[in-house]
């Protein structure tokens, strides 16, 4: 009995750290920017090289509302 109690528990704090680390680098790809400052790029937020900064932040969002959608499923299934 309190083996399963205890792999529950593991089994939700390891969904939720998969929640947050998603939604983490999610917003950081669509929060993502560069500018170019006396010749220097410089970038803020989680940019991936050689992808274009529209196609980093489109994938940020997809990845923000999946995560958001399999989250309330998940909690509506329970």
């Amino acid at each position: 009995m309190a083996g399963k109690k205890v792999k529950n528990l593991l089994s939700f704090i390891a969904w939720i750290t998969g929640i947050l680390v998603s939604l983490a680098v999610g917003f950081a790809m669509t929060g993502a920017s560069c500018i170019t400052i006396a010749g220097q790029l410089s970038c803020t937020g989680l940019t991936v090289p050689w992808i274009p900064l529209l196609v980093t932040k489109v994938a940020g969002w997809i990845v923000v509302i999946t995560t958001v959608v399999s989250a309330v499923l998940a909690l509506m299934k329970q």
